[in-house]
């Protein structure tokens, strides 16, 4: 069985192995090249979680059911909004850099990610979002003080009580996800630095 490195590169994608592309079984490198194909690279998570493949496939699932999700009241900025502000509390690198990315090109701010990850109460956001930014706050930090009147403090703002689930459960996914990114020594892939920073050039 292979084991983790005793002290990693800095230039790793994760202190444990990593598969080769050709090596790993079909579905997941299909997915994997999918991706590439999308955005011109392979971020590095989808490398590092295919040290176990059974669990790949499982993170991707929830992963999807809950960033890809049709319908409620949370558009898919609103997500990687979630992820970036609790990320941020979990002093996630991979996570905070990589979702950051995400975040700028879907809500097409330049300045957005970098706002809410280190302090989000002032962020150039809707008072909308920083109701829902202080309830996944609260879970990802003291979700045992969760009461009804923050139920009713997100409903004054449109969201029901789905979409609180929603916020709940993206919170608690990324949770988790933060804490295997930090102790596998999960490193974000350069590219994600200058995605959405600053406008493409035109053809």
């Amino acid at each position: 069985m292979s084991q983790p490195t005793s002290a990693q590169d800095p230039s790793a994608v994760s202190r444990y192995p990593v598969p080769a592309l050709q090596d790993l079984p079909d579905d997941i490198r299909t997915r994997i090249l999918e991706v590439q194909a999308k955005t011109g690279f392979v971020p590095n998570v989808f490398l590092a979680l295919a040290h176990r493949p059974a669990e790949w496939r499982a993170f991707v699932a929830y992963h999807d059911a809950l960033m890809l999700k049709e319908g409620g009241h949370l558009s898919k900025g609103d997500r990687e909004m979630i992820v970036v502000a609790t990320s941020a509390a979990n002093d996630c690198l991979y996570c905070v850099v990589a979702h950051g990315a995400i975040l700028r090109i879907y809500e097409k701010k330049p300045l957005v990610a970098d706002q809410v990850a280190i302090n989000w109460r002032k962020a150039d956001i809707t008072p909308r979002q920083r109701a829902m930014l202080g309830f996944a706050l609260k879970v990802c930090q003291r979700s045992h003080e969760v009461d009804e009147a923050d139920f009713a403090a997100l409903r004054e703002h449109g969201f029901d009580d789905e979409d609180a689930w929603d916020i709940a459960a993206i919170t608690a996914f990324f949770g988790m996800s933060n804490r295997l990114a930090n102790a596998t020594g999960m490193r974000p892939n350069s590219e994600f630095y200058l995605m959405g920073r600053v406008p493409k050039a035109k053809a």
